[in-house]
């Protein structure tokens, strides 16, 4: 079997970024520079995830992982799914809505998308909003396929390594979209990377992987030298040719010359960081009332999928991280030489 220090000849992950941006393309250029590409499934079907995976094999031969939210259906209380809807009609009304429609689908059934992942078999399954069942990890282990835990705080990092994860990705504040917090409140978990890979290395055994705000090769090198094994990068690779975000989203990252972002609860019902925008604002007052992922995130689908079509920023969902400002406008295998290169010369 792999092991994560041996997966890639460069020690660096493509983040798994949901919602469209990891195309079979980007995973596979990635893994075919020499890092491990990562496919974005949480939103895709069981059938979606077995395509995508043997798309991606048809381009690479490489390693590459497949990433999955761990979740449940939710239980719907339509009183208070009313009370949601009401919520967002000010912004219903500035698209010239009278209402929200219901959706049709919360989101997919995680066991289902489990079984279609391991059928696709990849290199490497990576997790986050919550953990395994110890017999969903062998299942995976059986199946030959390296397990990455998400952890946002020291317990559930000790928790992924106490299930048998084989590494444990730790996610700093900085990082964009959403917050993997599983133990404790999402709010509280609120340590930039590098304090949270201080705390995490003295109990953690397994490979640490560092995720939060890394954009160039001088950051890599310095995560490494502070107890990583490997990085995982999202919006350095948000910008690239190969990503999938719609072209005006795509145009804000390469804009930004500062850290516009914010965390919000307003566009899923979890904390999520992304470019501050009208929606994030409109919505302040009462983003802590927004019933939990996947409800809202299912209820704002219409609003973003009416912001993409009109190409209105302001109403999007453009998840990144705060080092935004040094996003660049390569390939991946251009960005990928310039990583390296950036790790030799720092």
């Amino acid at each position: 079997m792999l092991s994560m220090q041996t997966l890639c000849p460069h020690p660096i992950i493509q983040a798994p970024m949901a919602g469209g941006a990891t195309t079979p393309e980007l995973v596979a250029a990635v893994s075919n520079a020499g890092g491990l590409g990562s496919l974005a499934a949480p939103l895709l079907t069981p059938l979606a995830i077995i395509e995508q995976a043997e798309h991606i094999r048809r381009l690479t031969d490489k390693p590459f992982a497949i990433n999955l939210f761990v979740q449940t259906r939710p239980q719907i209380d339509f009183a208070a799914l009313e009370a949601a809807k009401l919520l967002l009609q000010p912004v219903c009304q500035e698209l010239g809505w009278d209402n929200l429609p219901t959706p049709t689908r919360w989101c997919e059934d995680f066991e289902a998308q489990l079984d279609a992942l391991i059928t696709a078999r990849p290199a490497v399954a990576s997790f986050t909003f919550d953990v395994l069942h110890g017999s969903q990890l062998q299942r995976l282990h059986d199946a030959g396929i390296l397990v990455v835990g998400t952890a946002t705080n020291l317990q559930e990092a000790i928790v992924w390594q106490a299930m048998g994860a084989d590494a444990v990705c730790l996610q700093g504040v900085e990082a964009g979209g959403h917050r993997g917090t599983f133990i404790g409140a999402q709010k509280a978990s609120t340590l930039g990377l590098f304090a949270l890979l201080a705390v995490c290395k003295p109990h953690i055994e397994v490979p640490l992987i560092a995720a939060g705000g890394i954009m160039d090769g001088r950051q890599i090198k310095q995560a490494l030298q502070a107890g990583a094994q490997l990085v995982q990068m999202g919006t350095a690779f948000l910008t690239s040719r190969e990503s999938a975000i719609h072209p005006a989203y795509k145009q804000r990252l390469l804009e930004s010359s500062s850290d516009t972002t914010r965390q919000t609860r307003a566009f899923s019902g979890r904390i999520a960081r992304g470019l501050d925008n009208h929606f994030m604002q409109a919505m302040a007052a009462v983003a802590d009332k927004v019933p939990a992922y996947p409800i809202q995130n299912a209820l704002t689908g219409a609003i973003r999928a009416a912001a993409a079509k009109a190409s209105n920023t302001g109403l999007m969902s453009m998840w990144t991280g705060q080092g935004v400002a040094a996003a660049r406008d390569l390939t991946v295998s251009e960005l990928m030489a310039v990583l390296v290169a950036e790790m030799q010369d720092s």
